[in-house]
C-alpha cells in the first residue's frame, strides 16, 4: 500500500472530529481546518438529490451568481447581431459576432470557458451543437446562456457566474468560493446555493428531496452537511 503522506495523516484525524452530519457552520469551519496545498483551493458541494434523472421534468439546472463571489473569472463568447458587439466586448465578452464568428467555432477555435447568445442567434448557433454540445458550452434558455441582454450576461459570467446541472446520478456540484474566503463569506454562499436547489424541487418528487451533501476543498476530505 502507498505510504499516506504527513498532510493526509493529518486531516484524518482533523475529519475524525467531525463524524456525522454537521451544521452548515461546523462544516465550513471543518473544511477550513484542513491542512492544504500551497495554492488557493476552491470550496465545493456536492448534493445528492432524490430524483429520477431520466425524466424530463426532474432535471435540475441552472446558473447562479453568488452573493460574495466564488473567487474566479471565465473567458466569455458572444453570439450576437453586429449592433450588439461592440457592447459585448465592453462588458468583458473574449470575441462576439455572429456568423463569422460560429465558422470560427466550427472550425477548432475554443479559447471560451462560457458561451452566452441572444435568441435571434440561435438560428445559426445551432449549427455548433456537435461541436458545443459535447463540451456542455452550447447556449441554453434553462441555463441562462440565451439572452436578449447578452451584455449582462457576458458581465455575469465573466465575473463567475456559474452554471449548474445533475448528472446522470442524480447528484449536482457547484463551487461556493475558495479557501482563502471568510467562513462567513463561504457560509453565505452556501446557504444561498442550497437555497437555490430547494427552491427548484419538481412538483413530482417524492420523498426525500436532499438526500445527502457534502462540502470539500479540492485537495481535502469531505465533510457531511445536515439537511
Amino acid at each position: 500500500m502507498p505510504k499516506q503522506g504527513k498532510r493526509a495523516a493529518a486531516n484524518v484525524q482533523i475529519a475524525a472530529k467531525y463524524q456525522g452530519p454537521q451544521s452548515v457552520n461546523d462544516a465550513v469551519k471543518a473544511v477550513k481546518s484542513f491542512k492544504g496545498p500551497k495554492f488557493d483551493q476552491s470550496v465545493e458541494v456536492s448534493m445528492h438529490l432524490g430524483i429520477d434523472p431520466r425524466q424530463a421534468d426532474q432535471q435540475i439546472r441552472g446558473s447562479i451568481s453568488m452573493p460574495k463571489g466564488v473567487g474566479k473569472t471565465a473567458r466569455v463568447l458572444c453570439f450576437c447581431a453586429a449592433d450588439k458587439v461592440d457592447e459585448a466586448k465592453a462588458a468583458g465578452a473574449v470575441e462576439a459576432g455572429g456568423e463569422e464568428l460560429v465558422e470560427k467555432v466550427a472550425g477548432g477555435w475554443m479559447d471560451f470557458d462560457v458561451a452566452v447568445a441572444s435568441p435571434d442567434m440561435m438560428r445559426v448557433v445551432s449549427k455548433l451543437g456537435r461541436v458545443l454540445g459535447p463540451k456542455g458550452l452550447m447556449p441554453s434558455p434553462k441555463a441562462g446562456t440565451v439572452t436578449p441582454d447578452v451584455a449582462t450576461a457576458v458581465k455575469e459570467y465573466s465575473a463567475g457566474k456559474l452554471e449548474f446541472r445533475n448528472d446522470t446520478g442524480g447528484n449536482i456540484q457547484c463551487v461556493v468560493g475558495k479557501m482563502s474566503f471568510a467562513e462567513e463569506d463561504i457560509i453565505e454562499n452556501l446557504n444561498f446555493f442550497m437555497e437555490r436547489i430547494e427552491k427548484m424541487r419538481p412538483a413530482s418528487v417524492k420523498g426525500q428531496y436532499i438526500k445527502k451533501c457534502v462540502i470539500s476543498g479540492t485537495m481535502t476530505p469531505g465533510i457531511q452537511i445536515r439537511t
